[in-house]
């Protein structure tokens, strides 16, 4: 006598048919289970009729567009006042509509040396000046140690100081290459206006920027050549708040610039 099966048990067995991929419980044609049935592959879709070739235009607000706006721009300003006044209606920079203050510059124009950092941070951004937080602190003692002063009223003793960028960028990222690049000509016309002596490039950034190089560390203490006129690399003084055992190849440096500088009196 057959035995009579419960519900559980065909219920289990019925699961275990579906887990081996049986889809139908009777099928009106009989399935040869012992030959290999190629998987149906999708249908290529249709191609699309050819559209005729046309040249892209650039975007109206393309990269391209913006540099050549800003070469326009810097190329026009006769003075450091016009050239500040061209940054601040320069329109094609996302950085500034998140910006609290465009940050210009500080210390003396015509000092004998002009530094540039990298970007506004948070103080920088509040109070409209470059290096004003705890980076630039450090930075006013590093300088005093070498008798320079942003606030000198002798040009053979102050400084100049100027960023790459002259807004701060969002949760103080890197700058973009594209950011930069639009950048870089009123940078280069603000170097001719202010007309150092000698440029001091704070950072990495700095250094790609103008440069054209990265590695601060490989860079830093070689005088090169930047804007037709000496330029040092350094390393920036929020790096070291950051890495206090570099302050001695900073000191070096210092010296360095300090020697400079009398040897050119």
């Amino acid at each position: 006598m057959e035995q009579e099966l419960d519900y559980h048990t065909l219920r289990a067995a019925l699961e275990w048919q579906v887990e081996l991929g049986a889809t139908e419980a009777i099928s009106d044609a009989p399935v040869d289970r012992t030959v290999a049935v190629e998987p149906e592959r999708p249908k290529a879709p249709a191609a699309a009729p050819a559209a005729p070739s046309v040249a892209a235009a650039p975007a109206p607000d393309g990269p391209e567009m913006a540099v050549t706006a800003a070469r326009g721009a810097a190329a026009q300003s006769g003075s450091l006042e016009a050239l500040r006044d061209a940054l601040a209606a320069y329109p094609h920079c996302e950085l500034r509509k998140g910006a609290r203050n465009l940050v210009f510059s500080d210390g003396r124009p015509g000092a004998r040396v002009m530094i540039l950092g990298e970007a506004p941070g948070r103080d920088e951004d509040r109070e409209g000046r470059p290096f004003v937080g705890r980076a630039g602190q450090l930075l006013d003692k590093m300088l005093a140690a070498i008798g320079l002063a942003r606030d000198a009223p002798d040009p053979g003793h102050a400084v100049y100081i100027t960023n790459i960028l002259p807004w701060r960028p969002p949760q103080n990222r890197d700058p973009r290459p594209d950011e930069i690049a639009m950048m870089m000509p009123f940078v280069q016309r603000h170097v001719t206006l202010a007309d150092p002596e000698i440029l001091v490039l704070m950072g990495n950034i700095s250094c790609q920027a103008v440069l054209g190089r990265k590695g601060i560390t490989r860079l830093r203490g070689q005088w090169t050549e930047a804007m037709d006129r000496p330029a040092l690399p350094m390393f920036h003084p929020a790096f070291l708040l950051r890495q206090p055992a570099q302050k001695r190849a900073a000191w070096a440096d210092l010296l360095d610039l300090q020697a400079r500088l009398k040897g050119t009196e």
